[in-house]
């Protein structure tokens, strides 16, 4: 047998191995939530547009939660109150699925060409890793929309703004416009000098949002002026899945939590990201920007529920890419794997739920707020690529100094005798924790 079939025969082996591995974790571990965001999305779509209602009035019965998305969401989602309850939770699952996929696939191609394996091996490896990851899984249990948004932040900055394209920006601002926390990305392209890119994000904001406007003025007038600030409808600051800043300080008196801590917290945790995010972009790191942003955004959101926490995947994908970069057995190989490896393993494991009733004293505090630590060590010591192309904002494909180049997805690549493996080595089956 020729020796591409059998490297072939056994990937495809690993990759069975790993999916019943992750299934028969998920049968024990995964909280069914029975699509229960979506199930409020769709209730409310067609308590607006077959009852007659407005879309913020709607509660889902027996619970305090509504439609709490700006207009443009509404009407990005407004298909869903012509579908039967089944396609609708079948879509909102396959757009998950099909969004992750590429976006893995620009963060793991790099991955894949350092270690010889072929690129749907570690698509394949990444996705089924990806399954039994906690904010992955609620993100899909629950049909959340947070995969869609973070596709649409990583078409302009893995794509578009590393080739230059004027349309780099109308990602964020549609993502934006569908919910508001992606506007940090618009702070992160003026903070990092993309003014076009920020201008043209804002535009797409505004426009959408207009859009919205012009065609439900009522639904519009009533988001922005009465339900943007009712905050009982998105949850208990202090309920242990809020793994913000805002929830860590909660947690600390639920009664009466700390504002002006919060603030202080979150104004430092801004100055430390402006400051690595303009290291990363000088060197042409878009792919770590794309990271810490996600990171920080996190961190400084009122509420950050566990499924928000996909934006976290980057990071520790580019964990990953920064240890396969290393020379192997080095420290600096190791380190990055490790951090990987452990991020992953918490992120997998549910360990904040061990203090959902009881988040008093120090362990409490220390447990309840796992997650809130991850967020914090990624924003502070994920590496950045010093070896790529300064730009002084949005590069285009060239050399960098020491032979090393940066790709359309931006992130720093070494130079070609480094990223492929030895001869002896390239039909290999690399092993499953480096991609985690």
């Amino acid at each position: 047998m020729a020796q591409g079939a059998r490297r072939t025969i056994g990937q495809v082996v690993a990759v069975v191995v790993l999916a019943g591995a992750v299934t028969a974790f998920l049968s024990v571990a995964a909280v069914r939530h029975g699509f229960f965001d979506l199930k409020v999305y769709y209730g409310a779509l067609n308590f607006w547009v077959h009852d007659g209602g407005e879309i913020y009035d709607f509660l889902k019965a027996g619970t305090q939660y509504g439609f709490t998305y700006p207009p443009f969401a509404a009407l990005v989602m407004l298909p869903m109150a012509y579908l039967p309850w089944p396609a609708a939770s079948i879509v909102s699952v396959i757009a998950t699925v099909v969004t992750s996929a590429v976006v893995f696939w620009w963060l793991v191609e790099p991955i894949a060409r350092r270690a010889g394996w072929t690129r749907w091996f570690a698509l394949a490896v990444a996705l089924c890793l990806a399954a039994a990851f906690e904010p992955m899984r609620e993100t899909v249990n629950f049909g959340q929309v947070n995969m869609l948004l973070l596709f649409l932040v990583a078409v302009d900055l893995l794509r578009l703004l590393p080739t230059r394209s004027r349309w780099a920006g109308v990602g964020i601002g549609l993502a934006t416009a569908i919910k508001l926390t992606p506007g940090i990305f618009i702070v992160y392209l003026l903070v990092t000098g993309r003014w076009r890119a920020a201008f043209t994000a804002m535009g797409a904001a505004t426009a959408a949002t207009l859009l919205a406007g012009a065609l439900f003025p009522d639904a519009s007038r009533e988001f922005w002026t009465e339900a943007i600030w009712n905050t009982d409808r998105v949850g208990e600051l202090a309920f242990v899945s809020n793994q913000s800043l805002r929830g860590m300080v909660a947690r600390l008196d639920p009664v009466h939590p700390s504002t002006l801590a919060w603030l202080g917290l979150v104004l430092a945790a801004l100055a430390v990201w402006a400051w690595r995010s303009r290291a990363a972009v000088s060197v042409g790191d878009e792919a770590t920007g794309l990271a810490l942003t996600g990171a920080a955004m996190c961190l400084v959101s009122p509420v950050t529920w566990v499924h928000h926490l996909v934006w976290l995947l980057p990071a520790l994908i580019l964990l990953v890419d920064n240890g396969m970069a290393a020379p192997a057995r080095s420290r600096r190989r190791r380190l990055p794997m490790a951090a990987a490896l452990v991020g992953y393993a918490f992120l997998v494991s549910r360990i904040v739920w061990a203090w959902e009733k009881d988040f008093t004293g120090v362990g409490g505090f220390l447990g309840s707020n796992t997650y809130v630590w991850i967020s914090l060590a990624l924003l502070l010591a994920l590496p950045i690529r010093r070896g790529a192309t300064p730009t002084g904002g949005g590069s285009a494909d060239r050399g960098g100094p020491s032979g090393s180049t940066v790709e359309a997805g931006g992130v720093a690549q070494l130079a070609e005798p480094d990223r492929v493996a030895p001869a002896g080595q390239r039909h290999r089956i690399g092993g499953l924790l480096p991609v985690r």
